[in-house]
């Protein structure tokens, strides 16, 4: 089936928001199986609505449209909708009632204006919000099936869960199963032309690369007549990608980040950590404080930003600075060997380097990042060169000190099985 998703908001067509309902909406959809071939945003007004509207209606079985459900006069979504689905408007007691308890609940005396949002087109199915005021709509129509959201994600978000998920899961006669095999180390090219092969002969299941930052994902789609018979056909695809990337793959849980699977090695094996960053300014630090848990093993992390600090802290040498400078192999090095020496940590990560927009020469240019790794005495360090704003460097290289973590970590273990905690 083809879904088409609207997001109404001229706010959104202004850059004053950012889009994340569509990006949400098209991951979910696709999770279930529903091919999305056209997004539009569109402003708030009811002519080119109605425009956008009718043309998603001759091309999709499903269209979704987030906005413009509120109270006040230029939330026009439900009213253009019920439009050009040809059903009449009506108080919805129900919602009525939904939107004067949400208002007791804090104490509030709703406006006239609030009970337009409990005016809803004749025949539609309607979504409880549990979080907001404005309920959803789902309208079915001869044509196709006209989902109405609501636009705040904190609304948005668990109602798709809760009631659109299970409604879109009921029309297709096939379950939609997939995994994601999430990859770290291996660049988003040489991702690709590893799996190469298996996109070009995929029939069901079908493969996906996905690159995010510093990460690499594939994810692994299969359909049949019920999740079983679809996690089987899912199994073996996911066991030949493990065979091709080896140690690379860090996990196939879907919720499973990159810094949970490095908190999960350092948790299983008692090591305690810290880390002292320059120019991610205590980035790697929050992600794995993300980390529920991680107090266990996490001891404390240092932003060492000048070279004074760098010195008297870390215990860095004045003639390393001098010679190699702050970003530097061998300053890299001395940053992770003394944080690992303060701290009496077990594992110890450092990262410096050249963020910018200023600050890059010929020999050092913007994006240069050295970060090392002490894991019980042993210390690996890597170079890295990284493109981008200053933001994209600074995520990029607390990404690869991850990885690199990672990867310190498994080989001074590597006659250790982790078990579920590495699948």
């Amino acid at each position: 089936m083809v879904v088409e998703l609207i997001c109404v908001g001229t706010e959104i067509l202004l850059g004053n928001i950012v889009n994340t309902n569509g990006a949400y909406l098209a991951e979910k959809c696709a999770g279930l199986g529903l091919s999305c071939y056209f997004q539009t945003v569109v402003g708030d007004n009811a002519e080119r609505l109605s425009q956008v509207l009718r043309t998603a209606l001759g091309r999709a079985d499903i269209v979704i449209l987030s906005g413009g459900l509120g109270p006040t006069e230029d939330d026009l979504t439900k009213e253009t909708a019920a439009k050009v689905c040809g059903k009449p408007l009506y108080l919805h007691e129900p919602s009525k009632k939904a939107i004067e308890a949400f208002f007791a609940q804090k104490g509030l005396e709703p406006t006239d204006n609030n009970w337009k949002q409990a005016m809803l087109p004749e025949g539609a199915i309607v979504l409880a919000n549990r979080n907001g005021t404005a309920p959803g709509v789902i309208l079915e129509t001869e044509e196709a099936r006209v989902i109405l959201l609501p636009g705040p994600p904190n609304e948005l978000y668990p109602m798709f869960e809760e009631s659109v998920a299970p409604y879109l899961e009921s029309l297709n006669s096939q379950v939609i199963c997939s995994t994601t095999v999430k990859i770290c180390g291996v660049g988003e090219s040489k991702a690709e032309t590893m799996v190469k092969d298996l996109i070009d002969a995929q029939t069901n299941p079908t493969i996906a690369t996905y690159a995010k930052t510093g990460e690499v994902h594939i994810r692994v789609t299969a359909g049949a007549g019920d999740k079983k018979e679809a996690m089987k056909l899912i199994k073996p695809m996911v066991k030949e990608l493990k065979a091709r990337f080896g140690n690379h793959v860090y996990t196939t849980e879907e919720e499973t980040t990159l810094e949970k699977s490095v908190a999960d090695l350092l948790l299983a094996n008692h090591l305690t950590v810290t880390c002292a960053e320059s120019c991610t300014g205590g980035l790697l630090s929050a992600r794995l404080v993300n980390v529920p848990g991680i107090s266990e093993v996490y001891k404390f992390g240092m932003v060492t930003y000048s070279n004074k600090v760098k010195r008297r802290f870390l215990g860095v040498k004045k003639s390393t600075l001098q010679k190699h400078g702050a970003v530097s192999e061998k300053t890299a090095e001395e940053m992770a060997k003394g944080a690992a020496l303060m701290s009496k940590a077990d594992v110890a990560v450092s990262i410096t380097g050249i963020a910018g927009p200023d600050g890059g020469t010929e020999e050092k240019p913007v994006g240069l990042v050295y970060m090392a790794c002490y894991v019980k005495g042993k210390v690996t360090v890597k170079k890295c060169q990284f493109s981008g704003n200053r933001g994209k460097i600074r995520e990029s290289a607390v990404s690869a000190a991850l990885t690199l973590m990672r990867s310190c970590i498994l080989e001074y273990f590597s006659k250790v099985t982790f078990g579920k905690k590495e699948s």
